[in-house]
């Protein structure tokens, strides 16, 4: 699996978005330590709070199946730049993946980024010392 297709698979959920009200789709795509690919999209709700991004939506799918260590994420919305994951979804992504593993952020022109969990969210709120580079509270 190369990140050419994972970024695929986000495209392809980005078409199931639920965004009646900002008309933003944004679709993702995890990749667990055993092969398996997870897609998510955002799904929002007339009461904004309960709005749910692509990215959680994905890594909780995985979740759910067993799959609790992710080894990569790609993200897809119609933005100018490659979007970018909400701090919220930074976050959650520090939790089920070690620091180096790999998000990709792409827009539909074919623009892509790609950095690693420890550059998109350093110092990042973690009680476990498993998965982080040494920093807890």
């Amino acid at each position: 699996m190369d990140l050419t297709e994972l970024t695929a698979a986000a495209q392809e959920a980005r078409l199931a978005a639920y965004v009646p009200y900002s008309k933003f789709a944004v679709g993702a795509a995890v990749l667990t330590e055993n092969g398996t690919i997870y897609q998510g999209c955002n799904i929002e709700n007339s009461s904004f709070p309960l709005t749910v991004c692509a990215e959680r939506v994905a890594i909780f799918k995985a979740v759910a199946a067993g799959q609790q260590h992710i080894k990569a994420i790609a993200v897809v919305a119609d933005t100018k730049g490659p979007v970018s994951p909400c701090g919220a979804c930074r976050q959650v992504m520090t939790e089920f993946m070690a620091p180096d593993g790999t998000i990709t952020m792409s827009n539909l022109h074919g623009d892509t980024r790609t950095v690693s969990v420890s550059e998109i969210l350093p110092f990042s709120f973690f009680l476990k010392d498993d998965r982080n580079d040494g920093t807890t509270i």
